[in-house]
């Protein structure tokens, strides 16, 4: 009779598991993806910041806000199916307002370096905001990661999406031309972050758009030096001791620079013999993409950590990657917990070359009235 009553209690235990299990299946299965708005803070004009939540169909999310259009939170699932945020930034919109690294943000009009803060199109020379050393770095004192852009919500079946607009003015941070600006995220549900870059102009300028998110796979928890990074790239950009480009390309083979096998970040990254390096405080410099003439989106890096599991993939439209290692990180900010130190997170900023409107040998970034400058980048997730 003990027995009897043993094994129909096992049955009905079994049942109750399967239909446990059944209704998470079904729960997962009829997720959505949504996207809301909350205010962020209060910028010292008066005006509102929003902070916009994309969350997929998985359960992954992403944050961002229409100050600057920054990435402020990103979530990646490890091994063990926790997800976790992956990228450097701060819990509220104040750290924001002051002075930061570029984390998370949307960079422009020019992305990376310009030598001494000028450059001459047309016949006319431009004068930039010096704010890096003696070159302008990263459309300059007021760029683009300080604007409050235009937000319009974007959903359907298979996406979640936030598209930011901005007009930059004739002149704004010494820039010619009144440029028009859109800039689409889009998250999807086989993980993947895309960003999608459009600008037009009214006079003939120089465009270089990217955004500057910094990943720690680990989910923010050690560096980035155990993360493994692979870039198929056969060429660097190599800088001088400003970190302007000399005007050459460099082969990677037998340098510190090759990762087109996967290689731990900081298996080379203190070589003291390579100029590069010392040049660069490690890696902070702009590879060449491999690709064939056409401009389709190509897999060109991936990054992975060997403890979580977490995997990234990158793929861009662009023939370049400034690929940074968070070398100026002092620890002197924090956020989410975390003491941003010295290599704390890692950077892939899709573009084009550093002082390219400088370097005519460099493909150009010139935008002249009735084209329209386009590129496409994405980052997308899994497990490995």
């Amino acid at each position: 009779m003990k027995k009897r009553s043993f094994i129909l209690a096992a049955l009905i235990g079994i049942g109750l598991m399967s239909c446990s299990k059944t209704k998470n299946e079904n729960e997962s299965k009829t997720m959505t993806s949504t996207i809301s708005k909350e205010v962020f803070g209060d910028l010292p004009d008066g005006k509102k910041a929003d902070l916009y939540t994309l969350t997929n169909a998985n359960g992954m999310t992403v944050k961002i806000t229409n100050y600057g259009g920054i990435i402020t939170e990103l979530t990646a699932k490890d091994k063990d199916g926790k997800w976790e945020d992956v990228v450097l930034g701060f819990d509220s919109l104040a750290p924001y307002l002051g002075e930061h690294p570029f984390f998370g943000a949307l960079v422009g009009r020019f992305g990376n370096r310009i030598a001494n803060g000028k450059f001459t199109l047309d016949g006319k020379t431009y004068n930039l905001p010096i704010n890096n050393g003696p070159n302008s770095l990263h459309g300059g004192i007021n760029g683009f990661n300080k604007k409050l852009w235009n937000a319009t919500e974007i959903k359907n079946d298979s996406i979640v999406g936030l598209e930011l607009t901005y007009l930059s003015k004739d002149g704004e941070e010494g820039y010619p031309g009144n440029l028009n600006v859109k800039v689409i995220y889009t998250l999807s549900n086989d993980n993947g972050l895309r960003i999608d870059y459009e600008a037009t102009t009214d006079k003939n300028t120089v465009v270089n758009l990217t955004n500057h998110s910094y990943f720690n796979l680990t989910g923010l928890k050690r560096d980035i030096l155990n993360h493994e990074v692979s870039i198929k790239s056969d060429s660097l950009v190599p800088v001088n001791a400003t970190l302007i480009p000399t005007g050459k390309l460099l082969n990677v083979k037998g340098t510190p620079f090759d990762f087109n096998e996967p290689t731990l970040v900081g298996k080379r990254i203190n070589d003291s013999t390579d100029v590069q390096i010392k040049n660069g405080g490690g890696y902070d410099h702009c590879w060449v993409i491999n690709r064939a003439a056409d401009k389709s989106l190509l897999l060109f890096a991936t990054v992975k950590d060997p403890e979580s599991g977490r995997f990234m993939e990158v793929y861009t439209t662009e023939p370049a990657v400034q690929f940074y290692t968070g070398n100026f990180l002092d620890g002197k900010l924090t956020g989410k917990g975390a003491t941003y130190s010295k290599r704390f997170g890692l950077c892939l900023e899709t573009e084009h070359y550093p002082d390219s409107p400088n370097q005519p040998q460099f493909p150009t970034t010139e935008l002249k009235p009735g084209e329209t400058y386009k590129t496409s980048t994405e980052y997308k997730f899994s497990v490995k």
